[in-house]
C-alpha cells in the first residue's frame, strides 16, 4: 500500500473509506474522504478500498444533495447570504466552496489551522462582513480522557469554542451573524454556549465533510422575514440530528421584484 491508496480498517468493521497521507515506521495516516477524521493504523489492518462498492451511503447522500433550493423561472429575484467558511483542512475547504458555487451563493473560504481561527477570525468578518460564518476542520473525542463535559477530552473543541466566542465580539446577535461551528465529535453543548447558530456533534459521532456546509447553504437560502424549519434542515446533513444541532432562527435570504 503506497501513499494515495484508498482504504477501510477492518478493525471498525470497514465503516469509512480512507486515503493514505503519509507512512512512517510502518504506521499508516489516513485521512477520511467524505468524513472528516484524521486516524492512523497499521498495515495489517487495511483493506483496500474498490471504488465500485459504497459503504457509507454517498451515491444516495448525493442524489439528496441536488434537490433544487430556488425556483429558477419566479419573476421574483433572490439575493442569498453571503457566507465565510472557515475550515482547518484544504481539501474538504474546496469541496465546500464548490458545494457552495454550484448553488449560485457567494462564499469565500479560508484555510487555516484550527488553533489560528480564533486569532484572525475578527479581521476576517471585519473584511467581509458575511451573514453566515462557518468555522470547522478536525476534531475528536477521547473517551479514555473523560465525559462529554471534560473539555480535556477533546482534540480541538476549546479552539472552536475561542472562535466562535471572538465572532459573538464581533456580532453579538444570533440573527445578524448565524454562526455553524464543530467539526467531528465536537463539544457540541460548549459550543451552542459560546454562540453558535448550529454546532456538532450532539452524540459526539463523526461528520461528513459537506455537514456544515449543507447547513449554511440552508441558511443562505432561506427567508430572512421567516423562521427556518430546525429540524428540516438539520435532517438534509448526513446523520442528521446525531451529528448536528442547532437553534430556531430566520434566514438571511432577500427577495426582489421585478427579475
Amino acid at each position: 500500500m503506497k501513499i494515495g491508496d484508498l482504504v477501510t480498517r477492518n478493525s471498525h468493521n470497514n465503516d469509512i473509506v480512507f486515503t493514505i497521507i503519509d507512512i512512517e515506521n510502518n504506521i499508516y495516516y489516513l485521512k477520511g474522504i467524505n468524513v472528516r477524521l484524521y486516524a492512523d493504523s497499521e498495515e495489517d489492518d487495511l483493506v483496500s478500498y474498490d471504488r465500485k462498492e459504497d459503504i457509507e451511503d454517498e451515491k444516495t447522500f448525493q442524489e439528496r444533495l441536488k434537490e433544487e433550493h430556488i425556483d429558477r423561472n419566479s419573476e421574483y429575484f433572490y439575493l442569498p447570504g453571503k457566507i465565510l467558511h472557515i475550515d482547518g483542512d484544504n481539501d474538504y475547504l474546496n469541496r465546500c466552496l464548490n458545494y457552495y458555487e454550484s448553488l449560485n451563493i457567494a462564499a469565500i473560504g479560508f484555510s487555516k489551522k484550527e488553533d489560528e481561527i480564533a486569532d484572525e477570525i475578527y479581521d476576517l468578518l471585519e473584511k467581509y462582513q458575511p451573514s453566515i460564518l462557518v468555522i470547522t476542520g478536525h476534531d475528536a473525542y477521547y473517551k479514555k480522557k473523560g465525559s462529554y463535559s471534560d473539555h480535556d477530552a477533546y482534540k480541538n473543541s476549546d479552539r472552536f469554542v475561542e472562535a466562535v466566542k471572538e465572532a459573538r465580539r464581533y456580532e453579538s446577535s444570533h440573527q445578524k451573524l448565524i454562526v455553524i461551528a464543530g467539526a467531528c465529535q465536537s463539544n457540541y453543548e460548549e459550543l451552542i454556549k459560546a454562540g453558535a447558530n448550529f454546532a456538532s456533534s450532539p452524540k459526539r459521532i463523526n461528520i461528513h465533510a459537506l455537514d456544515p456546509a449543507i447547513i449554511a447553504s440552508k441558511m443562505s437560502l432561506a427567508d430572512i422575514n421567516k423562521e427556518i424549519n430546525l429540524k428540516e434542515i438539520i435532517e438534509h446533513t448526513k446523520y442528521g440530528s446525531d451529528g448536528i444541532g442547532g437553534i430556531i432562527t430566520k434566514g438571511t435570504m432577500y427577495m426582489g421584484y421585478p427579475r
